[in-house]
């Protein structure tokens, strides 16, 4: 196996897991309506998760540990993505927010940061931002 198998490899292995924890999410209140669905096939299509990964993982999400990305950028895009998906049905519940914290703590951010991003985060995300956008106002200071 060549280096570049070796990282392909690992960084699939690590947008496999992200995946799991949209889909855990996405499962989270109970069945996955029209709107969530159609937002884990779009996950899975841009994490190259083919359709055999995407039915194991529907069918058992928790058995897929968080993979946290190197660069920090990155570890912010994958919460964005949770926070797409949370916001599917137009709200956050507790469970969600738990959820979403312990995810964040997965991903390297501390405690104390996790909740500041997350709260950030809700306020912001209530307005369906774009990645960029939502990048740029989680880190303006005002």
């Amino acid at each position: 196996m060549s280096f570049t198998d070796l990282f392909e490899s690992g960084e699939h292995s690590r947008n496999l897991s992200h995946f799991a924890s949209i889909a855990n999410i996405a499962s989270i209140d109970g069945e996955i309506n029209e709107e969530e669905e159609r937002l884990l096939k779009r996950f899975a299509q841009k994490l190259g998760v083919d359709e055999s990964e995407y039915k194991a993982v529907l069918k058992d999400p928790k058995k897929y540990p968080i993979n946290p990305p190197n660069s920090a950028d990155k570890r912010l895009e994958r919460m964005h993505d949770l926070f797409e998906m949370i916001f599917a049905d137009h709200e956050i519940d507790d469970h969600e927010r738990f959820l979403i914290e312990r995810y964040a703590i997965g991903l390297g951010y501390t405690a104390e940061l996790a909740k500041t991003l997350i709260e950030r985060s809700i306020d912001i995300y209530e307005g369906g931002l774009d990645f960029e956008d939502y990048r740029y106002l989680l880190n303006k200071r005002g």
